[in-house]
């Protein structure tokens, strides 16, 4: 299967936070599934960062490429026609971030790696 993961389920399963489910850490483990992190993700990181919302390194960049290759993660690119998606999304979530990783999912046919039970509004897999 194919995961998209959502900024806090990468961060929370590099971390081996307790707040990921059970079922969630699995789904991230099993080599069958295919993982992927968007660029929005990363955007989200770096402003958060930014905000001091978020403490990470000084060079969080190479910690983040480390990891991403360490876990066997997969870069998805922001894409026109993942944009233009977004423009047609219910308001189900107002934060723009997940707003486009739902526009992602749809369009890749991905399922999405989430706590975030306001996804499932959009018919989206959500593994958690």
């Amino acid at each position: 299967m194919n995961l998209l993961l959502d900024t806090h389920a990468f961060l929370w399963a590099i971390a081996d936070d307790p707040r990921m489910s059970q079922s969630a850490r699995a789904a991230f483990l099993d080599p069958a599934n295919a993982l992927y992190f968007s660029m929005a993700s990363a955007w989200e990181i770096a402003i958060k960062k930014s905000l001091g919302k978020l403490k990470l390194s000084g060079r969080w960049q190479l910690w983040l490429a480390r990891e991403m290759t360490r876990n066997g993660i997969a870069w998805l690119p922001i894409e026109f026609r993942h944009c233009a998606r977004v423009t047609s999304l219910r308001f189900h979530h107002r934060d723009p971030f997940d707003r486009l990783i739902v526009a992602q999912a749809l369009l890749e046919r991905h399922a999405i790696l989430s706590a975030d039970a306001i996804f499932d509004r959009y018919g989206i897999r959500r593994i958690w």
